[in-house]
């Protein structure tokens, strides 16, 4: 094991408080939220059980695990929410001057889509 993996190997937490592994060291059974994601599951309320640590830009790195075992399913969105964002999403791009829905978001800055914004603010 070499001084930088040692230097962040404490399984039991006496000196970080919560166990602690180096980059790609911790045992089975841990995932980080990205990992969970992927698996479809969840933390689920659960406190974080273990982190790990690393060297990386601008100092020292974490990303803190949580137990597998323990994750709950994610939950999926039901019609009524799919809608409303699915609303919320065209209403962005539906400019209010010609009412055409375009195929970019409107920029807030102008309120308008880029047809009816005349060239001296876009250019601004």
């Amino acid at each position: 094991m070499s001084r930088i993996r040692a230097a962040y190997y404490d399984p039991d937490g006496a000196r970080y408080g919560i166990p602690t592994y180096w980059w790609k060291g911790a045992p089975p059974g841990y995932a980080t939220l990205r990992q969970l994601r992927a698996a479809g599951l969840r933390p689920g309320g659960q406190p974080i059980a273990a982190q790990v640590l690393w060297r990386g830009v601008g100092g020292t790195r974490s990303a803190y695990l949580y137990r597998v075992d323990l994750a709950a399913p994610k939950r999926t969105a039901t019609p009524a929410q799919l809608r409303a964002i699915r609303a919320a999403l065209t209403a962005r791009r539906t400019c209010r001057i010609c009412g055409v829905v375009r195929p970019y978001y409107i920029p807030r800055s102008l309120g308008e889509c880029l047809d009816c914004a005349s060239p001296m603010e876009v250019a601004a």
